[in-house]
């Protein structure tokens, strides 16, 4: 019988889904990996929101508190490279987004990032009146994007990603596209996107915000024009800790940003009253970097050394099988939906549950120990980290969930 979480066969081989999950946590080349992160026996399910501490941030930020600020002070803007950060850090990011070092460059939010490379596209195609954004998009990029229409003279068409091919031609200036949808956790087709909007003259600017860090982005090697994306989620880098621009290095010279700061002058130090750009990313950056910020973020980053994404592409779709697999064997029949596509090539790292009692399944689920993620009026959103996330964790949350659904009646 076919099952109405995943509509695939229940599995009925005998063993036991805790002792498969026991299995798979031995066999998992990525286990170390959660040893370096502060966790405890909460089950976190949250990383695509904020992922959980690497365990030596607080000591580096302690020595970047105590004696770069404490006691270098001015000089550690030359003598502790707080000046170089945003390219430095953006190249320590450019490998897990797929791009060669000189693309990328750390700083202000993911919003502001938007704006930039949305404004910045739309003025290198000044004959074509129109901004395709994907209609699904995460509510900020769609003000944005809207904002940046009303600053260029240019007209929103909002798209659903699976129809955006239809709405591209010769008045298309730029198109923007969620890499993965943030209610659904569904993986939209960047490639051939990418190649469409190409095709049509126009540019593609992409936000990672739920993929860096997830799964392989291959920014270069499917010609993407322009992305974004934040790096509190899955890089771990903290709160509110700054975003990331890339802009591939054909499109550098010709970047215009509508926020020409500083420290994206030339010659900042000239204090020149005329605007002059500097060459490569640095083009991306506005004001004083956010050091504290960004100088957690380095450090978190290091949990990272040495790891393969395609083993960590790999871990993601066998936690997010399994736990459709574990929320198929235990949970009450006709309560919760997958919303998350089933085909690897299309889901992300999370998968998202409709539930018509969602509100309270989440609150019971925090208070048990196991933290998803709410999204009204009736999703359960369940974000896989595999670089922290086990299979145990999995097989628990599934099981907790099941007991909340039993307890929690329709309707409440």
């Amino acid at each position: 019988m076919g099952s109405p979480v995943t509509g695939r066969p229940v599995p009925g081989d005998g063993v036991s889904l805790r002792e498969k999950a026991r299995a798979l946590d031995v066999a998992d080349p990525l286990r170390e990996r959660r040893g370096l992160f502060q966790l405890d026996d909460t089950v976190y399910l949250d990383g695509n929101s904020l992922g959980a501490l690497p365990a030596h941030v607080p000591g580096r930020i302690a020595e970047v508190v105590s004696r770069e600020w404490g006691e270098l002070r001015i000089r550690s803007w030359e003598e502790s490279g707080w000046w170089q950060a945003p390219e430095r850090i953006g190249d320590r990011i450019a490998p897990l987004v797929g791009a060669a070092p000189g693309q990328v460059v750390v700083g202000d939010s993911t919003s502001v990032n938007v704006f930039k490379a949305v404004v910045a596209a739309a003025r290198s195609r000044p004959d074509r009146p129109e901004i395709v954004v994907d209609a699904t998009t995460f509510p900020t990029d769609g003000y944005i994007a809207d904002s940046a229409a009303r600053l260029t003279g240019r007209r929103i068409v909002p798209v659903e990603p699976e129809k955006l091919g239809e709405a591209l031609g010769p008045r298309t200036a730029v198109a923007l596209v969620n890499h993965v949808d943030f209610r659904s956790g569904r993986l939209h087709d960047l490639p051939s996107l990418t190649a469409a909007v190409q095709e049509a003259g126009a540019v593609a600017v992409w936000d990672l915000c739920h993929s860096a860090g997830a799964l392989p982005v291959g920014l270069d090697a499917h010609g993407v024009d322009f992305a974004v994306g934040c790096t509190y989620k899955y890089l771990n880098g903290g709160p509110g800790s700054p975003a990331f621009l890339y802009v591939a290095r054909r499109h550098q010279a010709e970047f215009d940003s509508p926020l020409p700061g500083w420290t994206s002058h030339a010659d900042p130090f000239a204090m020149a009253s005329g605007y002059t750009a500097a060459d490569g990313a640095t083009r991306g950056r506005v004001g004083t970097p956010d050091i504290l910020s960004m100088l957690s973020l380095e450090a978190a980053l290091e949990v990272w050394d040495g790891v393969s994404l395609d083993l960590v592409r790999a871990k993601s779709l066998a936690l997010t099988d399994f736990f459709l697999e574990c929320v198929e064997s235990y949970a009450p029949a006709g309560r919760v939906t997958a919303l998350t596509p089933l085909p690897h090539a299309e889901r992300g790292s999370q998968v998202a549950l409709r539930c018509a009692e969602a509100p309270s399944v989440m609150r019971e689920l925090v208070a048990r120990g196991v933290v998803g993620d709410l999204r009204r009026p009736d999703v359960l959103r369940f974000g896989f980290t595999p670089l922290y996330t086990g299979f145990a964790d999995t097989e628990r949350a599934a099981a907790t969930l099941a007991e909340v659904l039993v307890e929690v009646a329709p309707g409440d």
